[in-house]
């Protein structure tokens, strides 16, 4: 038996993406956007509002990065998403993490998060359905430690994913199928 539960954000899992930027003094801003996927091959979509710190910088700069945060640094993607650039301008400082200037857009690479996203800055929408940042994938990092040749081992990223019906982090690390092909033994 099925019963209602009343709950609208029950996509499950969410990723918990780390999106970065350049204040304009040069410093380095990141925020914790569980509302994020692919748009396309090479897009991404971001659904965040403009009252953002993250959202401002990324219109004045034109570029960010998204990475994928792992389990081992947790407590530092949260920390991302509770405290604001708008109020805390130093709160990359105070989690201890490091960067990097990317080498293909005006943004930062969080050197902790294995996988990152170099986007440029497409569009920003804001209508009936929704708002949000539009960008280009233009370039893809990985650190070696995540790798299996030339491929991403995201049993080895570790990534974390968000469960919105009891606000927890978990860890996704298990292969369970191949897709694209499991399926055609039914067919």
């Amino acid at each position: 038996m099925r019963k209602d539960i009343k709950a609208t954000e029950s996509i499950f899992p969410m990723p918990v993406l780390m999106v970065a930027t350049y204040n304009e003094d040069g410093s380095v801003n990141v925020m914790n956007a569980a509302w994020g996927t692919m748009l396309s091959r090479n897009q991404v979509i971001l659904n965040l509002t403009e009252t953002h710190k993250t959202v401002k910088n990324i219109k004045a700069r034109k570029a960010f990065t998204v990475s994928i945060a792992d389990a081992a640094h947790m407590v530092e993607a949260d920390y991302f998403g509770v405290v604001s650039g708008n109020n805390t301008p130093d709160k990359f400082e105070k989690s201890g993490l490091t960067a990097q200037k990317s080498d293909h857009v005006d943004a930062p690479i969080i050197t902790e998060f294995p996988l990152c996203m170099e986007c440029e800055f497409i569009t920003y929408q804001d209508g009936e359905y929704g708002c949000g940042v539009i960008g280009k994938v233009v370039n893809t990092t990985a650190d070696e430690s995540v790798l299996d040749g030339d491929k991403v081992d995201i049993s080895k990223v570790s990534a974390i994913a968000f469960d919105p019906y009891t606000h927890g982090y978990y860890r996704v690390t298990e292969r369970v199928g191949n897709a694209f092909q499991d399926g055609l033994r039914l067919k």
